[in-house]
């Protein structure tokens, strides 16, 4: 279980290592539903080189495809972003919890 947990992680934090992917994203979060031709519209790539882009954020669970007629819209997946989150908050106990004893040591030593 804890392998299956470690490689869903390796795919929502490798989707979100890239710039582009991650201003998908933000579009979605901005704005649900947009169809892949809108969320292709402010980059300088083609329109094949987002979908690739898409590809990525889907098979790491991020975002859902949906298709009516000849439209493909996607929406946001919150899911894998929050189980990514509860592996950050544990480290943001732990250097919060480290400075706090760097802190009382020093106001020790004063």
């Amino acid at each position: 279980m804890v392998d299956l947990e470690a490689a869903r992680l390796d795919r929502v934090f490798g989707a979100l290592a890239d710039p582009t992917r991650r201003a998908l994203v933000e579009r979605l979060a901005a704005e649900e539903g947009l169809s892949v031709s809108a969320l292709a519209r402010p980059f300088s790539m083609s329109l094949p080189a987002v979908m690739k882009h898409l590809d990525v954020l889907e098979g790491a669970g991020l975002i859902a495809r949906q298709k009516s007629g000849r439209t493909v819209s996607c929406r946001l997946v919150a899911e894998p972003m929050e189980d990514a989150m509860g592996w950050l908050a544990r480290y943001a106990r732990f250097w919060s919890e480290s400075l706090d004893r760097l802190a009382a040591e020093l106001e020790a030593k004063a």
